[in-house]
């Protein structure tokens, strides 16, 4: 059995001489990706032909080279920029096309929000208010409910928006509280009545909640969260974790509270213009906030606030009170706020 296997080893020999290494190599067949790992021995020659990988070398003592392909980052993506590009001409141009400008601030703003909508969503929320304080909320024929209604429909007269099916509901509890909701849905708290003292101090208070409605601020949170929504999406599709910047102290602190603020502040120039053209006194919204800080209720700092202080809204107010009282000199307490109903017809347009 040896000599067979001698003789094998010597023809091997004899057919190979004169070949050299390399064409012998070159016969070998050649992988068929691109991404295979290669480790070879130092001094071992490599075939021409062979893809060279990117060489990463590890730290390691056993005479080996190893080499691994390197992957494409997410960012050098072509068709991550072609989506992110045609999305942001998309949103941009949806952005664009749904600003418009809120009459007497002159402030630019996202709305893409429909009144329809707004109606829609308004009668779920009037449905879960009325389920919460239904038990307490007092009879129409009750003093402090007319002594409201009689306010309210004087002001809601001047505002041009009497086709509304408006509702004032007044709420025993304590908390001098009043809000509104889209629809005209209008509630007082009793709480609030020892403050406002008299029908100057509640038309103060029925001004600034009909002119939320009128300027359809509801609908404007609703849209503007839908802008953050938007920034929060985009940040993922980068890669980012969106709580890095939209996280809780940020959105309350940065953005939301400041937003509101804005809103009440203009809310509190409309509705001054409203109670003077109903001839109402404007001065006492000034007196009304300066007895809602000496009562103590709800005047934290103003940061931590969706409301301005109530220090900077008697400012505020101070400020517009020349155009104030020129427009209750200038009214006959009937007619409705012609300039006021032109100007924000076009933002109830369905």
């Amino acid at each position: 059995m040896i000599l067979p296997l001698i003789r094998t080893r010597l023809l091997f020999s004899n057919a190979t001489k004169g070949i050299s290494r390399q064409t012998i190599l070159n016969h070998i067949p050649r992988p068929t990706t691109t991404t295979r790992r290669f480790a070879s021995l130092p001094g071992f020659p490599r075939p021409t032909g062979y893809p060279q990988p990117q060489r990463q070398r590890f730290g390691s003592n056993d005479g080996y080279e190893r080499f691994e392909s390197s992957r494409q980052a997410f960012y050098k993506s072509k068709r991550l920029w072609v989506f992110v590009g045609t999305g942001t001409v998309l949103f941009g141009g949806y952005y664009v096309t749904h600003l418009e400008t809120v009459p007497l601030s002159g402030r630019l703003r996202f709305m893409d929000v429909t009144p329809r909508q707004e109606e829609a969503m308004a009668r779920q929320a009037y449905s879960e208010v009325m389920a919460q304080f239904g038990n307490r909320i007092l009879p129409s024929f009750h003093p402090d409910t007319r002594f409201v209604a009689k306010v309210a429909k004087r002001i809601v007269k001047v505002s041009g928006m009497d086709n509304l099916e408006w509702e004032f509901h007044v709420i025993d509890s304590p908390e001098p509280n009043a809000f509104v909701l889209p629809g005209g849905k209008v509630f007082v708290f009793t709480g609030i009545l020892p403050i406002v003292k008299n029908e100057d101090g509640m038309a103060a208070v029925l001004g600034h909640e009909i002119a939320h409605q009128l300027a359809r601020h509801s609908a404007e949170k609703l849209s503007f969260a839908k802008v953050i929504l938007a920034f929060q999406i985009t940040l993922m599709l980068f890669g980012i974790d969106p709580t890095y910047i939209f996280n809780q102290l940020a959105l309350n602190f940065v953005i939301s509270k400041p937003f509101s603020r804005k809103c009440e502040t203009e809310a509190d120039a409309i509705g001054l213009q409203l109670m003077a053209q109903a001839c109402y006194n404007p001065e006492e919204a000034v007196n009304m906030w300066k007895r809602m800080e000496k009562s103590g209720h709800g005047d934290i700092p103003q940061f931590m606030s969706t409301h301005p202080s109530h220090r900077n809204r008697v400012d505020f107010l101070e400020k517009e009170m020349p155009k104030a009282l020129a427009k209750r000199s200038s009214s006959d307490c009937t007619t409705e706020l012609k300039d006021f109903a032109d100007m924000f017809s076009s933002l109830w347009e369905r």
